[in-house]
């Protein structure tokens, strides 16, 4: 006989051994499905997972279910493809539990692929343990180091990191603020030369025109589009202070259309992280209503002081007002809208997690609720999570759709997400690649984190 598993049962803290979670043959019944290959739910499904990849996806009461399965009573649950956090940080491999908790907490809120932002050797075998299962976590594609001011002092330097970190294997070179047009130049021509993407930061001696002329694989955090946005004559580096918020009120609306369309014509990906920007510079929420949420109970003590003194940093820094805070996010948000009108593809999910008041996994939740506040439909804002990121690595027959053939990262949640984005945040369960944890896994390892940072 299957063995079942109660998705109501899983809800209510009922736990399965590592050795059933990790059956050869796992079967979800009585799902409905979002595919996401277009805005559609198959309703009142049967998805067969074998060996940790979809085999197939039939009617309800059609499947020939094996003997030796393991059953997941999905009971009229809506089963999604697994997210992907387009700006994450995974934390240095030498504190390897607080490495396994940043890794949990993105999968337990239903990330299962990652692009590490600020990477490290480690992070290539862990990479691979990852994805051999002896390491929970998403599916991984990283950086190492970062090119910035303090890793790269002349041309020829910037050049030689970019070659050592493509022969090591690194996905793509991470930017960061800092470099000098020279050595951006240079990075640029020996990446390409070595075939490896530059990703990350906008320099303030590079541009975006220049990061768009390059063709720069993302532009992260909007980085540098607000400077874009203010006429030439008006731009002060001096004054531009966080991401360009002193410049708020020199922003000329009608180069919204011109930075867009640049960005089209290059075919360069936008990484928003617009949860970044409202969490750390808006003036609402508050410092101490963003320390009181929930998540916070996941992040230590000193990182939470340290991320309140953040904020109230920024919000003291010379040039700062809450009325050009309130401006710039709002035109942030017109050029996320103004980006996917004329090329949804462009668009990727991150939060930039973790940083301040972003707590992995919980904050991608957060950030799909803002993209949604920026003009674009739950189905859409979902895109940028796994059907974009998929087609971004070009892995649309790994990840980012629920079909037969792909790998098996799924997330079953008690509503429709194509109605309301918050129906993602705490799935009854979470699948990586095969390997499913029910929510009491999830909730038990949860509080395990919170303990130690009680």
């Amino acid at each position: 006989m299957p063995k079942r598993l109660s998705a109501v049962a899983a809800a209510l803290g009922v736990c399965v051994s590592l050795a059933a979670l990790a059956q050869d043959v796992v079967v979800f019944d009585d799902v409905n499905v979002v595919p996401m290959d277009e805005e559609r739910v198959l309703e009142a499904r049967t998805v067969i997972v074998r060996e940790g990849r979809i085999e197939s996806i039939v009617e309800a009461g059609e499947a020939e279910i094996p003997a030796d399965a393991l059953v997941i009573d999905g009971g009229g649950r809506y089963l999604v493809p697994g997210l992907a956090e387009m700006h994450a940080h995974v934390p240095p491999t030498n504190d390897s539990r607080y490495l396994e908790e940043v890794l949990f907490l993105y999968v337990a809120n239903g990330v299962t692929t990652a692009r590490g932002m600020l990477g490290e050797p480690g992070h290539l075998p862990l990479k691979e343990r990852i994805a051999r299962h002896e390491v929970l976590g998403p599916r991984l594609y990283t950086s190492g180091p970062s090119l910035s001011a303090q890793s790269v002092r002349s041309p020829e330097e910037a050049a030689r990191i970019v070659r050592e970190q493509a022969a090591a294997g690194y996905d793509f070179v991470k930017l960061h603020p800092g470099l000098t047009r020279a050595e951006f130049d240079t990075a640029v021509e020996a990446a390409r030369e070595a075939g490896i993407e530059l990703a990350g930061h906008v320099s303030e001696d590079v541009g975006v025109e220049r990061a768009l002329e390059a063709r720069q694989a993302t532009i992260d955090h909007l980085d540098g589009y607000l400077q874009y946005l203010v006429p030439e004559s008006e731009r002060d580096a001096a004054a531009a202070g966080f991401f360009g918020i002193g410049l708020a009120d020199r922003v000329d609306d009608a180069r919204i259309a011109q930075a867009v369309e640049a960005t089209r014509a290059a075919r360069v990906h936008v990484v928003p992280t617009q949860t970044l920007l409202e969490h750390w510079a808006a003036p609402s929420p508050t410092a101490d209503e963003l320390a009181a949420r929930p998540e916070m109970a996941y992040v230590s003590p000193q990182t939470r002081q340290q991320w309140l003194q953040s904020k109230r940093q920024i919000m003291q820094a010379p040039g700062y007002t809450e009325e050009k805070a309130r401006r710039a996010i709002d035109v942030r948000r017109r050029l996320v809208k103004a980006l996917h009108d004329v090329d949804p593809s462009l668009l990727l999910l991150g939060s930039d997690a973790p940083q301040v008041f972003n707590v992995p996994g919980f904050s991608l939740h957060h950030e799909l609720e803002s993209i949604v506040a920026a003009g674009l439909t739950p189905y859409e804002a979902l895109r940028t999570g796994t059907i974009h990121p998929a087609q971004f690595f070009d892995a649309e027959d790994e990840f980012g759709r629920i079909a037969p053939g792909l790998a098996a990262d799924l997330v079953l949640v008690d509503r429709n997400p194509l109605e309301d984005v918050a129906a993602l945040r705490n799935p009854a369960g979470v699948m990586v690649r095969g390997r499913w944890l029910d929510r009491g896994e999830l909730d038990a390892r949860l509080a395990q984190i919170a303990e130690r940072y009680r």
